[in-house]
């Protein structure tokens, strides 16, 4: 089949390197344009632009679609079908229909549940047991058009939104390889309008750790925003990333205020929260490297009786 590719981030690849190796004609690779990063400002090129110059693919890297000549230069590849997984642009009516097919998007939720630009962090946030990967036809709402394929995972217990990333990218690869295959006898599913969520992009200032809620809660706020940005508390004026923690089964019932350091010689740093207590594995002060809870408390830690911000 003959694709033109859309992605950007490092969740692209898998997709990119699926679909060439079993054998399609990519005619074209669509990336966000080179970003300037470092002191000197120097130009990075994006992972999918990276693996397509690798795999001897053609690059454009247009600002927007807003202008005629950019919208007939897409059309004019003559595509049965666009491949698009998180390119970062938004994609007006006139792309979307050129190709024969139209345009497939990868989207790692199970929709409707959590459209939008966060579901792998969302999903964990939420304490989802499941999620996946559902290929679409895309149309101008958000993440709203029909479902073509569905395949689904468990969320495990440990999972942070990072090797949760890790585990749907490849299954973003393997899905959309086998969603082209099976072209002919697809299905399209419109989505219910029940269940609908929205995966809002994660803000910076909403990953502050509030320690009035459980500790369940907790664990799922903490893998969720693991390792970027970070659920964070303050520290006497540091503000201080927990990378992994865990709920303390024993102390599901504890009495303690929430926020509290706990006395409990444990080694690591142990906190009461508003239903039960939470072990803290994994931290990060600003500015240092992460390291192991009893690493923390050797150093610099958190004094029993402190009360946490």
């Amino acid at each position: 089949m003959r694709l033109i590719f859309m992605g950007t981030p490092d969740f692209s690849v898998p997709a990119l390197n699926a679909l060439h190796e079993t054998g399609h004609d990519i005619c074209a690779v669509y990336t966000r344009p080179p970003a300037k990063k470092g002191r000197g400002m120097s130009e990075t090129l994006s992972p999918v632009h990276e693996c397509a110059d690798v795999l001897g693919l053609d690059v454009l890297t247009p600002k927007n679609f807003k202008s005629p000549e950019t919208v007939a230069t897409f059309a004019s590849h003559q595509a049965d079908l666009a491949v698009v997984v998180a390119y970062g642009l938004i994609l007006p009516e006139s792309v979307l229909s050129a190709p024969d097919k139209g345009c497939w998007n990868i989207h790692a939720s199970l929709l409707p549940r959590w459209r939008g630009a966060a579901p792998i962090q969302r999903a964990i946030m939420a304490g989802d047991k499941q999620t996946g990967i559902c290929i679409m036809q895309m149309e101008a709402g958000l993440d709203t058009g029909p479902v073509l394929l569905r395949r689904e995972i468990d969320i495990d217990d440990t999972d942070t939104a990072s090797n949760l990333h890790d585990r749907l990218m490849e299954l973003g690869g393997n899905t959309i390889v086998e969603a082209i295959n099976e072209y002919e006898n697809l299905q399209p599913i419109q989505q219910s309008e029940t269940g609908v969520t929205y995966a809002q992009k994660i803000d910076k200032l909403e990953s502050r750790i509030n320690w009035s809620e459980n500790a369940d809660q907790l664990d799922c706020f903490i893998r969720g925003l693991s390792p970027f940005p970070g659920a964070w508390f303050d520290a006497e004026g540091d503000r201080v990333k927990v990378l992994a923690a865990r709920p303390v089964e024993s102390l599901s019932d504890t009495k303690h205020k929430a926020g509290e350091v706990l006395d409990l010689d444990s080694g690591t740093p142990i906190i009461a929260c508003g239903l039960g207590a939470l072990e803290l594995v994994h931290l990060q002060r600003a500015g240092k490297s992460a390291m192991a809870g009893e690493e923390f408390q050797r150093g610099k830690g958190l004094k029993p009786g402190t009360l946490l911000s």
